[in-house]
């Protein structure tokens, strides 16, 4: 018998996150691991009558990979992911690691290749579900794994997640719409405003988003959910910024994160562990050590860390920003095969718009 948990998450995710209609071409990408919630999501996206596919990949083929390609490897995107994106209407990513620090020992800078290869295929995804074309979600399936990142047993990790998510919530899908009208009202608010500036222990900064788009993310790309986020002006970020969380990707922890902005880019970067990674990844490619996405964390029923960014950059009272890549929507337009987001606490913090004071310990001032 399912777990009823994954029952509920499969209807989010296909009547809500993704929306699915009879006649969509859905592709489901995941671990094998994750088995439980795409046999769910699978019969549910059925029930609807969506044309459904899946992607199953096996634990250690990433790793193999990242270590054994050759820079010709490395470098080569094949026809048949780029046909992926332009096929299919939408895309459902499940994560569920049983091993989450399985490439801390890749070589970062064959990861920076291989990510820098990957950029123009990133590009066209963004701008197809910027368009409307598509549809993306992420979401997350619990593993020991993430439990023993997050310093919980399995049973609470699930309790987490499936918290996080208003899994727990009579009408789930009713929940994220509230919490949606909620934040659109923040998102509108930011819209009025040119420069925000952030004050926080060792940190201040300042860009300007003036014609930008401030966009509520409530449980249809990332699942859960709980942010607003822009694209700041691309050479408009000034200033410094210490990262009060380790910042995470593709396995690889980078703690003590401080970077200082001019006129747009990071010109100057330190960190107190795994430093030569930071580097690796400022240095992918041109668009690496640009700002493309500034954003405030909403949903206050994360409260901890958990080495899980998918949670982390929605803790209620954080700020985040991603080097790399803007997300279309919002009106960036820088480009990069990266676009890594690192979680800073504002608990301490301050916000002004405009010179205004709006946002102190932890939430807006609205």
């Amino acid at each position: 018998m399912p777990d009823p948990r994954h029952v509920q998450l499969a209807k989010v995710l296909v009547h809500y996150s993704l929306n699915l209609k009879a006649g969509d071409r859905v592709l489901v990408q995941s671990p094998d691991l994750a088995a439980p919630l795409v046999r769910e999501v699978y019969r549910e996206a059925v029930r609807v009558g969506a044309h459904i596919a899946t992607d199953i990949r096996l634990d250690g083929l990433s790793e193999i990979f990242l270590r054994e390609a050759s820079d010709e490897q490395l470098e080569y995107v094949s026809d048949l992911e780029k046909a992926k994106v332009d096929f299919y209407t939408a895309r459902l990513a499940i994560w569920a690691d049983t091993n989450t620090q399985a490439l801390s020992n890749v070589d970062p800078k064959k990861m920076a290749r291989r990510q820098a290869a990957q950029r123009e295929l990133f590009k066209r995804m963004l701008a197809k579900d910027a368009s409307g074309e598509s549809r993306w979600c992420g979401t997350l399936f619990p593993t020991q794994a993430h439990a023993q990142d997050a310093g919980m047993s399995l049973t609470d990790y699930e309790d987490f997640v499936y918290g996080a998510g208003l899994l727990n919530e009579t009408d789930p899908i009713a929940a994220w719409r509230k919490v949606n009208a909620e934040q659109q009202k923040i998102a509108d608010f930011l819209e009025l405003h040119d420069e925000i500036h952030i004050v926080a222990p060792d940190t201040n900064i300042r860009y300007h988003a003036a014609g930008r788009k401030w966009i509520s993310c409530a449980g249809t790309a990332n699942f859960p959910d709980g942010e607003v986020f822009t694209g700041p002006i691309e050479d408009s970020v000034n200033g410094t910024v210490s990262f009060s969380y380790p910042g995470l990707y593709g396995g690889n922890m980078v703690e003590g994160i401080r970077l200082t902005f001019r006129d747009g880019k990071v010109v100057d970067a330190s960190a107190t562990r795994n430093e030569e990674f930071l580097f690796a990844m400022l240095d992918m490619d041109a668009g690496s050590r640009t700002l493309g996405e500034a954003a405030f964390g909403l949903n206050y029923n994360i409260q901890q860390f958990s080495k899980n960014t998918l949670f982390d950059e929605k803790i209620g009272g954080t700020m985040h920003m991603a080097l790399g890549a803007s997300i279309p929507e919002s009106g960036g337009t820088n480009e990069s095969g990266l676009h890594w987001d690192i979680v800073n606490s504002l608990r301490e913090g301050k916000v002004y718009a405009d010179g205004k004071l709006c946002y102190e310990g932890g939430k807006f001032l609205l």
